[in-house]
């Protein structure tokens, strides 16, 4: 599977929050590391993700290939996730997942990196937490 096939199956098979789909890209024993829910290993992470997800669009926005310091294969996947939490609240978010892959080719580890400060206050309201964090006031330059 090339780098864009990887990303487009793995992007269409989150959208459709189809579990089998998602999960046969990943090794056995693969973990995701995720900003909102932290490092988990991708067995558990994605029923929770789909629980959590009401709507899920995603667009690519772009697809490299590289390698990890050791010479692993890595793939990273750039794309706007417009979110949809269970309630319709909306959480959106442009996007990087780093994949390292495994000798096979599927997923041994996944990165999840985007900045959280739309999507964290809105997920943490729809879990009942209080927020965790809150955008700094602007100064006032008038």
């Amino acid at each position: 599977m090339t780098p864009t096939d990887l990303a487009n199956t793995y992007l269409d098979a989150l959208t459709r929050s189809d579990l089998p789909a998602v999960l046969a890209l990943f090794r056995p024993g693969a973990t995701v590391h995720s900003p909102l829910y932290g490092p988990i290993p991708a067995t558990d992470f994605y029923p929770a993700l789909f629980a959590d997800t009401g709507r899920a669009k995603l667009r690519l926005l772009g697809v490299t290939e590289g390698g990890t310091r050791d010479g692993g294969p890595l793939i990273t996947i750039w794309f706007q996730f417009d979110w949809r939490l269970s309630s319709g609240q909306p959480a959106d978010f442009e996007c990087v997942d780093v994949l390292e892959l495994a000798d096979d080719g599927r997923i041994a580890a996944l990165h999840i990196i985007y900045d959280t400060v739309t999507a964290r206050p809105a997920f943490e309201a729809e879990k009942g937490e209080g927020s965790s964090w809150r955008p700094p006031a602007l100064p006032d330059r008038r």
